[in-house]
């Protein structure tokens, strides 16, 4: 299975009205179908955002490190793949598709080591029918060109 980089970008809303920008991966059916990727991971990043509930630039790089850091770690030899990422409201959530939780944890913190202690939370969840990322990529009817 090859993993691509091909992306789409899309607008919603969180209940309170601000503005949420969604970054989902394109061309994951094999994945999805294989039966392999059986758990997902939410990694939640809290941060206060300005006016219109987006990080500062500054958190934005340093966010975009991150996001970069752990991508390159979990889908080294595909153990995760990096399927959506939302940002607005407050918050950066990475959703991750994963073999096993107990290796995306050990693996997130040797990731992890080389940053400050960073405030993020992690969620996980049995999710065999992808069913978090069918609902994100219904989202596409919306994407910004």
């Amino acid at each position: 299975m090859r993993l691509s980089n091909v992306w789409f970008t899309a607008l919603s809303e969180n209940e309170s009205g601000q503005m949420i920008t969604i970054a989902g991966r394109e061309e994951l059916t094999e994945f999805r179908n294989s039966g392999k990727l059986k758990e997902r991971v939410e990694i939640t990043w809290a941060y206060k955002g300005n006016q219109k509930g987006m990080p500062s630039d500054e958190l934005a790089e340093q966010m975009e490190a991150v996001q970069e850091t752990l991508r390159k770690a979990m889908e080294k030899d595909k153990l995760s793949i990096l399927t959506a990422v939302y940002t607005g409201g407050g918050e950066k959530i990475w959703v991750y598709y994963t073999r096993t939780v107990r290796v995306f944890g050990e693996r997130l913190n040797e990731a992890l080591a080389s940053f400050e202690l960073l405030p993020i939370s992690i969620y996980t969840e049995l999710d065999p029918e992808w069913e978090e990322y069918q609902d994100m990529y219904e989202m596409k009817q919306w994407a910004v060109d």
